[in-house]
């Protein structure tokens, strides 16, 4: 259920702007349709009512509602049984008539789609009955001229009023959305991509460098001992040392490489058109100055990096085969001694690459 402040109390703060303009420019459109048939003063206080305190009360009236999204609907279906009951009272003049109810009609359709259009267009009906009811009017044919300029406002500038509000939401809406996918494709804590969303990044690169004939690497970094710094120095130290880290990779990487948390400790790079020699020397500076940080909190806590590069293969079909590179060539680096770069190339791990540059 909806519940006050939420979705339908937004709903009402979007309208009551626009419901406060056009009942104010609608007031004159009918009024110049009543003025010549001389009303009652009840029907000039009525319309006055309707065009001037309604919407503060309708408003008040969804904004205290304990489901203010079905009272906002409610108001609208009073609202367009109104332009009906008025259009009933200028004894259906045709400009002023056809201004009201297609100047609703659209605010309808905007708010609701075809179901809410034929819910207003329901609700005019009975307001036409009611106002023929009440004033057995006689059809009156002619529109004037004082009556045609006084409608041109209504048909003028609220179409325009409706068209921000309906621009302002759809803006809305898209940047919820955009915010939602970056959600969905962002590690909460590191700020990084996260796994699924970093493995789309390495099948677009992997299909870019076989379209395009061109190099690339691939470094999967892992935290040595990770799980002893938890067991020792507690959780939130360990998720210290995951933000350090993934901070440390957005500050040093260029703006085309791409950096994710693969899973638990275990942290994943694109370089694009980055020659291995050259990728092995920027993983092993990142090693090496990641090893030099400190941590207030825990003074002798000291991390190192065992790091795995594989540069793109042409006669690899599948993306997964370049990620396997990698990790054979991390998995050598953990078994060799930890704190260290290891280069997969010539189909194996060996760490010559790296001490010849």
């Amino acid at each position: 259920m909806e519940k006050k402040g939420g979705k339908g109390l937004s709903l009402a703060r979007r309208l009551y702007g626009s419901r406060i303009l056009g009942l104010a420019l609608g007031l004159l459109c009918v009024g110049a349709g009543m003025y010549p048939l001389d009303p009652a003063p009840w029907v000039w206080g009525m319309m006055l009512f309707n065009g001037l305190l309604w919407p503060h009360v309708a408003y008040q009236w969804a904004r205290r509602a304990e489901i203010p999204f079905r009272a906002e609907h409610r108001n609208i279906l009073v609202d367009a049984f109104l332009g009906g009951f008025w259009v009933a009272a200028m004894q259906f003049n045709p400009l002023p008539s056809a201004a009201t109810l297609s100047m609703m009609a659209m605010h309808n359709v905007a708010i609701g789609g075809v179901r809410f259009l034929l819910l207003g267009a329901v609700a005019q009906l009975l307001g036409i009955g009611v106002g023929l009811l009440v004033f057995m009017p006689a059809f009156v044919p002619l529109t004037s001229p004082f009556q045609l300029y006084a409608c041109l406002p209504l048909l003028s500038i609220y179409p325009l009023s409706l068209g921000w509000v309906c621009f302002h939401q759809a803006h809305t809406l898209g940047r919820h959305k955009r915010e939602l996918l970056a959600l969905s494709r962002t590690d909460s804590l590191t700020g990084l991509l996260n796994h699924g969303a970093w493995k789309d990044q390495l099948e677009i690169e992997f299909q870019r460098c076989q379209r395009q004939q061109q190099g690339g690497a691939i470094a999967l970094i892992d935290i040595d001992h990770f799980k002893t710094i938890n067991d020792t120095y507690g959780h939130v130290a360990g998720d210290i040392v995951l933000r350090r880290l993934s901070k440390m990779l957005k500050q040093n990487l260029r703006a085309t490489d791409v950096a994710g948390r693969y899973g638990g400790d275990e942290f994943c790079v694109l370089l694009p058109d980055l020659p291995l020699d050259r990728a092995a020397v920027a993983m092993d500076a990142l090693r090496d100055r990641f090893a030099t940080l400190g941590y207030e909190q825990n003074p002798p806590l000291k991390i190192s990096l065992s790091i795995g590069l594989a540069a793109f293969n042409p006669a690899h079909d599948d993306a997964t085969l370049w990620l396997n590179d990698a990790d054979q060539a991390l998995y050598e680096a953990k078994t060799t001694g930890r704190n260290r770069v290891i280069c997969h190339s010539d189909g194996k791990p060996h760490k010559a690459l790296l001490d010849s540059v």
